[in-house]
């Protein structure tokens, strides 16, 4: 599907990280907000363009993932069930993963715009059990690629970034950036729970689910990395903010984006929309902010397509804004804990990842990762000259993810795992805006 160069990996050594210290066979249960993750694999990467000596940079990163899983123990562990058949995490201590790789290739040949290519499978790992898998990947010029492959259940991004920090600090032996915390009472039902029927537009249980359509084999999801210039970002900031109604320009870019998705089907379809939310400063920050596990409600909304191609950014902007900001609130969270505590033990998902009818169009999941802090992933050469999420999903929904570049510039990184009609469309409507990642663009 790519046009990047390919490249030789070769592995050199394959271990099993243990946490240095461990308390053995603790059942940490799920809370109600990570059950309604399915089983889902997500993986992360960082490129660094020199590193100390190969052999002593994997030495010190492995000693130093030992010690990081003490306190989060979780990421040791390994998924069972429970009598019920839920997921619950059983921290004993199975621990992590770690696979040295070598490719016969330099950073700048490295393809990043087509990820499915360079970095699936080669440097994110295939986790094959556990909750955590790591790989180290050496490169001809020196250059060090080290890549993750989480259980989603078990984390979310705001939650791995604190992983990731920790055991960057604890490589440079420097405290730890933030001490997690697992007190699932945070994340309790109220009783008895409130239940209010909102919450069966955004979530459905698996029971009720359609079977799957033969399309998903015909047309697979495509994964593509881009980059966007920071007066771009604010030419859509601009253009979405009319009549002295200002939008972030994270609202921006989801307008122009959904935009873009809706001029690929019958103007008569309905295109869906979804955006992640962290419930994090909803639910008490100060208690919440070191807290390991998802956190996530998905909001989305949904509008003719015909309609979506005529409206201004603005009233789009309007739009997302107004279903968005209903899951802004401490009420939203706490209701969506107890839909969840009503339907268990029977999972559900959130709705826009499925297909529900003939008449869907385009469906598409945004999430945020503009507070991730890249530049923390540092084991004591320097920060990443790159660092992005690698997710492709599955089904039929999109999923993209804007990031801050490591440049610090105001550019963003751009995710994106979408259908190949809609990706046509970025690079064509949104050629402006979306540019393809380049190694010349990083610097390599």
């Amino acid at each position: 599907m790519g046009s990047g160069r390919m490249y030789t990996l070769s592995l050199k050594q394959t271990d099993i990280i243990k946490a240095a210290t461990a308390a053995q066979n603790l059942r940490l249960p799920m809370s109600n907000l990570d059950l309604l993750i399915p089983p889902l694999d997500v993986g992360v990467f960082f490129c660094y363009k020199k590193s100390i000596p190969p052999e002593k940079s994997i030495s010190l990163i492995k000693k130093s993932l030992g010690l990081a899983l003490v306190p989060f123990y979780s990421l040791a562990g390994e998924i069972v069930q429970t009598g019920q058949g839920e997921p619950e995490i059983l921290c004993n201590n199975c621990g992590v993963e770690f696979v040295h790789a070598c490719a016969e290739l330099e950073l700048k040949d490295l393809d990043l715009y087509h990820p499915d290519d360079s970095v699936e499978g080669r440097l994110v790992p295939v986790k094959t059990k556990g909750v955590l898998s790591v790989q180290a990947t050496e490169f001809s010029c020196g250059g060090l690629v080290i890549g993750c492959t989480f259980d989603h259940r078990v984390a979310d991004a705001h939650s791995m970034n604190m992983f990731l920090a920790s055991w960057g600090d604890i490589t440079r032996v420097e405290p730890i950036s933030r001490i997690p915390s697992f007190d699932r009472s945070l994340l309790h039902p109220r009783r008895p729970p409130l239940v209010n029927p909102f919450y069966d537009k955004l979530y459905v249980p698996f029971s009720s689910l359609p079977p799957p359509r033969t399309s998903i084999l015909r047309n697979p999801l495509i994964s593509r990395i881009y980059y966007i210039k920071a007066d771009e970002i604010h030419n859509l900031q601009k253009a979405s903010s009319l009549n002295a109604t200002p939008q972030t320009k994270l609202m921006s870019f989801i307008s122009f984006l959904w935009k873009i998705i809706a001029k690929a089907d019958d103007e008569s379809k309905i295109c869906r929309l979804g955006v992640v939310v962290d419930g994090r400063e909803r639910l008490c920050y100060d208690k919440m902010k070191n807290y390991f596990g998802n956190v996530l409600s998905i909001p989305s909304g949904e509008a003719n397509s015909g309609h979506l191609n005529e409206m201004h950014p603005n009233e789009v902007s309007k739009m997302v804004h107004e279903f968005v900001s209903s899951a802004t609130t401490e009420e939203h969270f706490r209701g969506l804990i107890d839909w969840v505590e009503v339907h268990r033990p029977e999972t559900a998902v959130t709705k826009i990842y499925t297909q529900m009818g003939d008449n869907d169009g385009g469906a598409v999941v945004v999430s945020s990762g503009m507070r991730l802090q890249f530049e923390t992933v540092d084991f004591g050469w320097g920060k990443p000259h790159f660092g992005s999420y690698h997710f492709p999903w599955g089904g039929q929904t999109g999923y993209v993810m804007p990031m801050p570049s490591v440049t610090s510039n105001g550019d963003w990184i751009v995710y994106m795992h979408l259908l190949q009609k809609h990706l046509d469309l970025v690079e064509t409507m949104g050629s402006k805006v979306f540019r393809p990642l380049t190694p010349t663009y990083l610097h390599f």
